[in-house]
């Protein structure tokens, strides 16, 4: 038997900037971005994607930083998760650098982006939750040089979708200046794709709590009954201490709003009882969402 590898990709474009590579992608409507490859070559391995051709974007440079603006951080897509590791990315944005060390083994931190992370979608990506409690934005370069923002949980969600030739050029995310923890479960030792994540974010000029928990779903979600609920009892002017009892309440008030109780039959009967395997996963998000909340106010 012989075998006969796949057709190669007809055409390599490096483009030096973002509105160059928005063109190119206007001229090639097959053509596919590619940034760090990490997703995009998976697929390609596995014989479920054959791009016609490619736009490189590892050679333009303002999409591989940040810049203040506005009281937020825009950050390029660009950005790899070894970058955002660092200490003084860290010190910025630390729920974002917390998930971004929590990304994989060196070599995909090293090569994976945070555009890559989100127009992927992955339920598993670690970036999304903490982007989703940050309540961030994107900015989508398109063609002539224009440029729409909307929250990335639209584009996550479904609500708003990329339009042909335009890319994720940059992610604008509040600078709130107060603690941030992103905690996930990976269900064996060592870095791997997430079985459930938390992120919590707290915002002391509104006196909010922000939380998200990944990898349960298609996107991350956002409990914001459990979030009003433990904001009101947080002595905001204060220690912002909570009791173990209340940190507990917490946790299962999130799991019980993201994986919920079975409706129960049309007929009055009772609801079937959650698998046990459902039952371990809500147990898992209300001790991430414990813990990242305890961890966040101490």
């Amino acid at each position: 038997m012989t075998t006969h590898a796949p057709q190669a990709t007809q055409s390599v474009t490096l483009p030096a900037s973002l509105d160059e590579a928005v063109a190119a992608l206007g001229a090639m409507p097959a053509a596919v971005p590619v940034a760090g490859g990490t997703d995009l070559m998976s697929a390609v391995n596995k014989g479920l994607l054959r791009p016609s051709g490619l736009v490189g974007l590892s050679r333009i440079s303002e999409l591989r930083g940040w810049h203040y603006q506005d009281g937020h951080a825009l950050l390029g897509a660009g950005l790899t998760h070894a970058r955002m590791g660092r200490p003084d990315f860290a010190a910025l944005i630390p729920a974002l650098a917390a998930s971004a060390r929590a990304a994989g083994p060196p070599q995909i931190r090293n090569a994976g982006t945070l555009g890559g992370n989100i127009a992927t979608a992955a339920p598993t990506g670690d970036a999304l939750p903490v982007l989703a409690a940050l309540e961030a934005e994107l900015v989508i370069a398109g063609a002539g040089g224009s440029r729409r923002e909307i929250p990335v949980s639209h584009l996550l969600a479904g609500r708003e979708m990329l339009e042909p030739a335009e890319l994720i050029g940059f992610v604008r995310v509040p600078l709130l200046h107060a603690p941030q923890v992103f905690l996930k479960a990976t269900g064996r030792t060592g870095p791997g794709r997430a079985t459930a994540s938390v992120a919590i974010v707290l915002d002391p000029a509104r006196r909010g709590v922000r939380c998200a928990v990944g990898a349960i779903a298609p996107m991350p979600l956002r409990p914001l009954e459990a979030e009003r609920w433990i904001a009101s009892l947080i002595d905001w002017d204060g220690e912002r201490g909570l009791a173990p009892d209340a940190l507990a309440a917490f946790g299962e008030y999130v799991a019980a709003a993201c994986i919920p109780d079975p409706a129960p039959p049309e007929d009055g009967g009772e609801a079937p009882p959650l698998s046990p395997a459902v039952l371990h996963l809500r147990r898992t998000v209300a001790a991430l969402a414990r813990r990242a909340l305890g961890r966040a106010l101490s």
